[in-house]
């Protein structure tokens, strides 16, 4: 891990507080390397349009954090699969803030899993694996299909497609969280039919809005929980879910 650069993390350690975390300045300071590489990792690849420091802190690190309220909990030995990880959001955030969890970030381009294995080494995060891999390949995997206790996915889907990449990873009783704009509401009607076949029911609509400003207004975070098992013909093959959604 090399020496982090102190790029102030005072947006993001504030209303980090109100949902309840006390980031560490040993955590502040992972944030803020993070900050460096994400802005130097860009210039390589298309990780992300939004590159001023500031908000990287509330747009994508307090942003990933708002999972809290949906799952207050995120104890050690947690397994986690961040799908369409990117450029590492939630999935990295959410590991800095609670490093016992077990993380696996999974991401069909190559140029961006390569900068979340360097993104990790450079951190110094254990027990996080970096996969490059469709979504509908990973739930049809063995070791990996009804294996995680949360599947994370931020700006991947609507949701009628995102329920058929996460459930088949899920575990029973397992969770997706979704972060969504304002269509989330609808979106979470929209997707009935699928859970209804793939085995899930929406466990919390949360709003952000308490935590607007600084987060844009009307973000909403979908939960849903596991609660059968899903038919193993699920996920169909890769592209038919977005294309042909339940």
């Amino acid at each position: 891990m090399t020496t982090p650069v102190d790029l102030g993390m005072d947006l993001l350690a504030e209303p980090a507080q109100r949902l309840g975390l006390s980031l560490s300045a040993p955590q502040l300071a992972q944030f803020s390397e993070y900050t460096r590489l994400l802005i130097a990792g860009n210039k390589r690849a298309n990780l992300t349009s939004v590159t001023d420091p500031a908000d990287v802190q509330v747009r994508h690190y307090l942003d990933s954090l708002t999972a809290v309220l949906a799952l207050p909990r995120w104890p050690d030995g947690l397994r986690v699969v961040d799908i369409g990880a990117g450029a590492g959001f939630p999935g990295v955030p959410l590991k800095i803030a609670f490093p016992g969890i077990r993380l696996t970030l999974a991401d069909s381009v190559g140029k961006k899993t390569a900068f979340l294995q360097n993104l990790v080494a450079e951190l110094g995060l254990a027990d996080v694996e970096t996969l490059t891999i469709r979504a509908e390949e990973l739930g049809r995997t063995e070791g990996y299909r009804g294996q995680f206790d949360v599947a994370l996915a931020r700006g991947v889907a609507a949701l009628p497609a995102l329920v058929e990449y996460a459930l088949p990873l899920c575990k029973g009783h397992g969770h997706l969280l979704a972060w969504k704009g304002k269509d989330g509401p609808a979106e979470a009607k929209t997707a009935a039919n699928a859970l209804a076949e793939l085995g899930g029911r929406i466990a919390g609509l949360h709003s952000v809005n308490g935590l607007s400003p600084p987060l844009p207004p009307d973000r909403w975070l979908v939960c849903v929980e596991k609660v059968r098992r899903t038919p193993g013909r699920y996920p169909r093959r890769v592209g038919v879910p977005a294309k042909q959604p339940l």
